[in-house]
C-alpha cells in the first residue's frame, strides 16, 4: 500500500481466502485504516505484509500461528460458529459496513470451491451491501461493481466483461471501450457484454437501472 497519502477512516480492505494473491496487486489497494480478514483471508493478508485489524468468521481454515501473530499484534477477532446462515466474506463486508466504511476493496478469493467462488463473487453486487462502492481483486483479475457510474483503468487492448447481475441492467453506456453500449440493456445471463476491449488505459460504464459486474481477467498484466 502507498505511502504518498494518509490512510482513509472510510475506506476498508477485506482479505478473503483462496489461492495465493500476486504481489503485484499491492501497487493497486487503497490506503485504509481499517483492514479486514475473512478467515483463512488472514493468511493472504499476511502473506502479503499487510497488518490486519479485524478477524471474522468461524475460523476453520486461518492458520492456528497466524491467527496468534495477529492477536498478539493487536487484532480483534470475531468467532462465528461454523453452521452459520453467511459465509466469512459476507460477515466481513457486513463488519466494514458497520464501522462506517463507505468504500470496500475484497482481495483474494481464486480458486478452491467453485460454489464458494460464485456465491462470493455474486455477494459483491448483493443489495445488501449496495451502499458500499465495491471492488476486488481475485487472481490476477479485477472486478468492479457498478451501480451508477464506474471508471476502469487497465492497459490499451486489455479484456473487458459486463455481466449483469440480478436483475436485467438498464440504460447502459460505455466509453473506451471498443465495442460501446450505447443506452442498451443486459440480462443475466447474456454473453452480450463478454470480452469487450479496452481502447486506451481508462474507460466508463454508467447504467440507469441494475447492477453490472465489469470484470478485467488480465488486470494485472503488463502493456506491451
Amino acid at each position: 500500500m502507498s505511502d504518498q497519502a494518509a490512510p482513509s477512516p472510510d475506506v476498508a480492505l477485506v482479505f478473503t481466502g483462496g489461492d495465493p494473491v500476486p504481489h503485484e496487486v499491492l501497487v493497486h489497494l487503497p490506503d485504509s485504516k481499517l483492514v479486514i480478514a475473512a478467515d483463512s483471508g488472514l493468511d493472504v493478508a499476511h502473506a502479503l505484509g499487510c497488518v490486519v485489524d479485524l478477524v471474522v468468521g468461524d475460523l476453520d481454515s486461518v492458520d492456528p500461528t497466524t491467527l496468534a501473530e495477529a492477536e498478539t499484534r493487536g487484532a480483534s477477532v470475531e468467532r462465528h460458529p461454523a453452521e452459520k446462515d453467511a459465509t466469512d466474506l459476507e460477515l466481513a463486508l457486513g463488519a466494514a459496513l458497520a464501522r462506517g466504511a463507505q468504500r470496500v476493496t475484497v482481495v483474494g478469493g481464486h480458486g478452491g470451491r467453485l460454489d464458494h467462488f460464485l456465491a462470493n463473487a455474486l455477494l459483491l453486487a448483493s443489495e445488501a451491501f449496495a451502499a458500499l462502492t465495491i471492488d476486488a481483486w481475485i487472481g490476477r483479475a479485477h472486478v468492479t461493481v457498478v451501480r451508477t457510474r464506474s471508471e476502469l483503468n487497465g492497459a490499451p487492448g486489455s479484456l473487458c466483461t459486463l455481466l449483469a447481475v440480478g436483475g436485467v441492467a438498464r440504460g447502459i453506456t460505455t466509453e473506451g471501450l471498443r465495442y460501446p453500449l450505447v443506452n442498451e440493456d443486459l440480462e443475466p445471463g447474456s454473453s452480450r457484454g463478454v470480452s469487450n476491449l479496452l481502447v486506451g488505459s481508462a474507460a466508463s460504464v454508467e447504467l440507469q437501472a441494475g447492477v453490472l459486474l465489469a470484470v478485467q481477467p488480465d488486470a494485472l498484466e503488463k502493456p506491451t
